[in-house]
């Protein structure tokens, strides 16, 4: 289901649904032909109507009052605001299950606040970079994270319509937020990620190289002209990489690599290693259109690795087995799916993902924890990084506007963006950013 669906989890953030922020708060005028207009719309759908007064009631209770007059009378009083402040941080301690003292719980609202920040910026310095000044956030809301603040921000007619929009957005990736957070400390994901990088330290990767030692080498590829496939790659030192001018459909990439042992071979292998952060998390839950991140969010501990062969792929996915044998533990696969054989094609299920991509994905479940592993040649990877299609920030971009993430977070009718010309603008511009 679409975020911009009518049945949405997100149905209030919605521009063009039942609770769309228009040009005057509807707190400015409670007979006013706008909302007048807004309550038969409202009335044409029961399901709208039961969102509303669930709406309405946690409104109403967050802030301590009983009606739309008390919310203006609110914003007018600054010791007032400040007590129902306090008030609010309760309650949001209380549902997010935060321990602490009243500092220990404002201190971690406000981190939920910088997550909302960052899930704009983390668009805007990427997916969006040429459309920044387009959809730049208003300096009142990025500098205010008081929740109490922002709600009362959205009865306020004295803010500009945008930023009544903005402080709403703000509020709900909070809520994401918060509820991203509680999931990891009920799950100990910083712990299990610390295991996890012991483990691999302690079994996986060769005795020989120290913690953290990296071996430098390029990637040498050629690329198919129609659609920059990768034809051709050849491993070279950091000294022979010296000596070559990529001409026109080469590349020469840059990865650092560690190695695993088995018997007397060293197989050397490039490994990124990821625990997603929050603002990461946030745009799941958007793009499943869900709010449960323990639906959601199954990839939160990753481990993506790049071998030179698919017998190495194989030799690391044996090794991986035995390894978690040495450290007491069985590892089992889950979720396995192998298209690195040119004879087999990948079926992936998320929006904006290519039937091109090869890769071999599967899911470990060892010492407690549950691991996504994707796992490349040199070659896949590459076509992973640069093949028309198939590059991940061209996955990034189409991803996030056919799961209708960004209409949701950037409405037309307030920051002026063409959607559909932008996608296919911004897919041109990291294509035009690979290939040059």
């Amino acid at each position: 289901m679409s975020v911009l669906s009518p049945n949405s989890v997100f149905t209030s953030l919605q521009q063009d649904g039942p609770f769309a922020v228009s040009d005057h708060s509807l707190s400015a005028g409670r007979c006013s032909a706008q909302t007048r207009q807004w309550i038969k719309r409202l009335q044409k759908d029961p399901n709208n109507r039961t969102k509303y007064r669930a709406l309405r009631s946690q409104i109403f209770e967050f802030l301590g009052v009983d009606s739309i007059d008390q919310i203006q009378s609110l914003i007018a009083d600054k010791a007032l605001r400040e007590q129902r402040s306090e008030r609010a941080l309760r309650l949001l301690g209380n549902m997010f299950g935060i321990d602490g003292n009243l500092n220990e719980i404002k201190s971690r609202v406000d981190e939920y606040a910088r997550t909302a920040d960052a899930v704009i910026h983390s668009i805007i310095d990427k997916i969006l970079s040429p459309y920044a000044s387009h959809i730049e956030a208003t300096n009142e809301i990025e500098v205010t994270n008081n929740p109490v603040e922002l709600l009362l921000i959205m009865f306020n007619d004295d803010y500009h319509k945008k930023a009544r929009f903005e402080a709403r957005r703000k509020l709900i990736l909070m809520t994401l937020a918060g509820s991203i957070d509680q999931r990891e400390r009920e799950t100990d994901i910083e712990s299990k990620f610390s295991a996890f990088l012991a483990f691999l330290n302690g079994y996986v990767w060769s005795p020989n190289l120290k913690i953290g030692q990296l071996d430098p080498v390029y990637l040498h590829s050629t690329h198919r002209s129609e659609d920059y496939r990768c034809t051709s790659v050849t491993v070279l030192n950091p000294q022979q990489a010296k000596l070559v001018q990529p001409a026109k459909g080469e590349k020469l990439t840059l990865i650092k690599r560690r190695s695993f042992t088995v018997g007397e071979k060293n197989t050397p292998i490039y490994v990124s290693i990821r625990k997603k952060p929050p603002e990461a998390k946030v745009l799941k839950l958007l793009r499943k259109n869900e709010k449960n991140p323990a639906i959601a969010v199954d990839d939160e501990l990753g481990l993506m690795a790049v071998l030179d062969s698919v017998s190495d792929v194989k030799a690391f996915q044996q090794h991986l087995t035995r390894s978690a044998s040495k450290a007491n533990s069985l590892m089992v696969l889950e979720d396995i799916s192998d298209t690195l054989s040119e004879h087999t094609q990948y079926r992936g299920r998320a929006v904006g993902s290519s039937d091109k991509t090869a890769m071999m994905k599967f899911f470990a479940r060892l010492g407690g924890m549950r691991v996504e592993f994707i796992i490349h040649t040199n070659q896949t990877w590459l076509d992973y990084m640069y093949q028309q299609d198939v590059a991940h920030n061209e996955y990034e971009v189409k991803r996030i506007f056919d799961t209708g993430v960004i209409e949701l977070l950037f409405p037309k009718d307030i920051f002026h963006l063409k959607h559909l010309i932008t996608r296919n603008e911004m897919v041109q511009f990291f294509r035009k950013q690979i290939e040059s």
